[in-house]
């Protein structure tokens, strides 16, 4: 880690006068309450100016290099009217209107953790590259990544070519080699709404997150923060509530985080409808565990003892299971759920047919889950929303429609 650290500080030191050349990368991402923040990564030693709608604009430093972070992190709120801006002469992603056009995925890094590897060289085996590439053709008008960016955790076994020579851990090289570089045509394309996942919880990538991707300001010498209260990004006609449950156990009771996740729960019943309620764990998804179909994070429904908070969300989207799926659920006061955790980490599995499967004591009244990697595209139309679930070379696998609180897979 140490020696890795080196290299880059000085590369740092040797960076190029060109600010275009000292950029590594840079994109936009939607800040609580509906702000548009521009973020860079740069190796010069000052951050750069933005043209925002014709004039000059000094970018402000969120975070000063460090050792495992030998990099300039430097940021801009645009003002809520701006229309246009570059940097260096290069275009960035400004969200003009309400969106019409929403890519939705998740669970996009590389995983490299003790015996569990996957070939990070191999497209067919990472595929992450390839649907960033593929999304970005697309042009949408927004970005929303439902959590867990980074997977290399461990140093690649001596010898193993499926990932020799990769960075691994919480620090510059090791993100820029999961995330940013392959997410970098996408990142191009459309502003950012970024949610966190349990492989950003303070226990594995926590203060990468925080730095990087995180909503709130940086503190250089504050620990990390565990737990981001539940905020809101409004997209016109609907509000995004974005949950941070990164540390909510899946299989026990957690009684401290529980108490956080009642906050956010009873935040949201405050929030105005209608909502979508953005996580990475979902409350209620599926997965084949010894041949049958179960889930359900206890440590969130213990937090939810009255579905009647989720009166004014009219649809949930997630990650952390690593498949697609369309769930509905027989309780009607409880929304759908989407669940996009397919965007290239090691797939899981569920069943194909989730209609009558109980997930920790509610009911789905009918669902699909499919298999493979991909993502999604969430295209407004006159009544709800018409949702292509892509496969990793672009092709549209399935099509599902979202309308008054129901989400509708038919088969082609």
């Amino acid at each position: 880690m140490r020696s890795v650290a080196i290299i880059v500080a000085a590369g740092l030191l040797a960076a190029p006068a060109c600010a275009q050349e000292a950029v590594l990368s840079h994109w936009v991402q939607l800040a609580p309450g509906g702000g548009q923040e521009v973020r860079i990564v740069t190796t010069a030693a000052a951050c750069p100016d933005l043209t925002v709608d014709g004039a000059n604009v000094a970018t402000a430093e969120r975070a000063p290099p460090d050792p495992y972070f030998p990099v300039r992190l430097c940021s801009l709120v645009l003002p809520a009217k701006a229309k246009s801006a570059s940097l260096d002469g290069m275009a960035l992603p400004v969200l003009a209107k309400t969106p019409q056009r929403i890519m939705v995925f998740g669970d996009t890094g590389c995983r490299i953790k003790g015996g569990a590897i996957q070939d990070c060289n191999d497209p067919k085996k990472w595929p992450f590259p390839d649907i960033a590439a593929q999304a970005a053709k697309l042009k949408p008008d927004l970005v929303i990544h439902v959590g867990d960016y980074l997977y290399r955790e461990s140093p690649c076994p001596d010898g193993d070519k499926r990932c020799e020579g990769t960075p691994h851990g919480d620090n510059w090289p090791a993100w820029n080699a999961d995330f940013f570089a392959p997410a970098a045509p996408l990142l191009a394309v459309a502003p950012w709404v970024i949610v966190r996942g349990n492989h950003e919880d303070c226990q594995r990538a926590g203060k990468g997150w925080l730095r990087l991707l995180g909503p709130n300001p940086v503190n250089p010498v504050a620990g990390c923060t565990g737990h981001i209260p539940l905020y809101t990004v409004p997209l016109g006609d609907v509000n995004l509530a974005v949950m941070d449950d990164a540390d909510a156990p899946d299989t026990t009771v957690d009684a401290d985080l529980r108490t956080e996740y009642e906050a956010d729960f009873n935040a949201l019943a405050n929030e105005k409808a209608p909502l979508w309620l953005v996580a990475h764990r979902p409350i209620w998804g599926a997965l084949t565990l010894y041949g049958m179909g179960v889930g359900g994070n206890r440590t969130l429904i213990a937090a939810l003892p009255d579905v009647g908070l989720l009166k004014g969300t009219s649809l949930m989207l997630s990650g952390h299971i690593h498949t697609f799926e369309a769930l509905n659920y027989d309780n009607k006061a409880l929304p759908p759920q989407l669940i996009a955790g397919f965007g290239g980490d090691a797939l899981d599995t569920a069943p194909s047919d989730l209609a009558g499967l109980n997930l920790s004591g509610t009911q789905v009244k009918d669902g699909v889950s499919l298999g493979g990697s991909g993502f999604l595209m969430m295209t407004r139309e006159h009544h709800g929303w018409r949702i292509d679930v892509h496969k990793v070379d672009g092709a549209i696998e399935r099509v599902c429609h979202f309308a008054n609180r129901r989400l509708d897979c038919p088969k082609a």
